[in-house]
């Protein structure tokens, strides 16, 4: 309670000292965001979706790829589409540890996820230890902390594990990307919620999402959903 009140405290003395600028343009930030109204009004995002893999479409409902072939997540939602100027904020966050740019993401995936079925816990898609070792910090943990923390959901960092070192995802196709993750992750620990949602910063074709969740269904979860920042369209 304490610290709660002091964090906010301390983010309204930063925001009378150190007024917001928009991370797009450089502009002035608009309502406490380090990002100005019309950068703000000209993010991507997407208005109709596939409910379990949240591929753009033009009315909501169930694209034909996951009717024909369902998929181990139950519903994904996604805040943006990546596109600009998202595709520049998300590397910025992931690959040179901008936490500006992760508050930011953060905060549109909250106000985006507010009004979605709440799971029971969130469970940050973590990296193996050699990347994490590479990269310093993990960016999707980094994206579920405030998560979690906005939307007052427990975060269940540390049961779910890579186990096995994988090539990079971006430098292979949907194919080689579902081989390269065959027995990736694994669930350690006491038995977990009956529903909880992976987060994850950018989902392409589902490859990391598939094989985590596949994990969590073994470990006995119901209901796996997926929340990511940003939806390959």
């Amino acid at each position: 309670m304490v610290y709660g009140s002091l964090r906010r405290l301390l983010h309204a003395l930063s925001l009378a000292l150190l007024p917001p600028r928009c991370l797009v343009c450089g502009e002035a930030g608009s309502g406490g965001l380090d990002l100005c109204a019309a950068c703000r009004d000209a993010l991507p995002v997407p208005t109709a979706a596939c409910r379990r893999c949240a591929l753009p479409l033009p009315e909501a409902g169930v694209c034909g790829p996951c009717q024909r072939r369902p998929p181990p997540l139950d519903e994904v939602r996604a805040a943006l589409l990546y596109a600009a100027p998202v595709d520049r904020l998300l590397p910025r966050h992931k690959f040179h540890r901008d936490l500006a740019a992760g508050r930011l993401l953060a905060t549109l995936m909250a106000a985006a996820f507010a009004g979605a079925e709440r799971p029971q816990a969130l469970v940050p898609v973590p990296l193996h230890r050699a990347r994490l070792r590479e990269r310093g910090y993990d960016q999707a943990l980094e994206l579920a902390r405030p998560l979690a923390r906005r939307l007052g959901l427990p975060l269940l960092d540390g049961r779910l594990h890579r186990v096995r070192a994988t090539a990079a995802q971006s430098a292979l196709d949907a194919t080689a990307r579902r081989t390269n993750l065959r027995g990736a992750f694994a669930v350690r620990g006491g038995p977990l919620p009956a529903h909880v949602a992976l987060v994850d910063d950018v989902m392409t074709t589902g490859a990391t999402l598939h094989a985590a969740a596949q994990a969590l269904r073994r470990a006995g979860v119901v209901r796996v959903d997926a929340w990511v920042c940003a939806r390959v369209p």
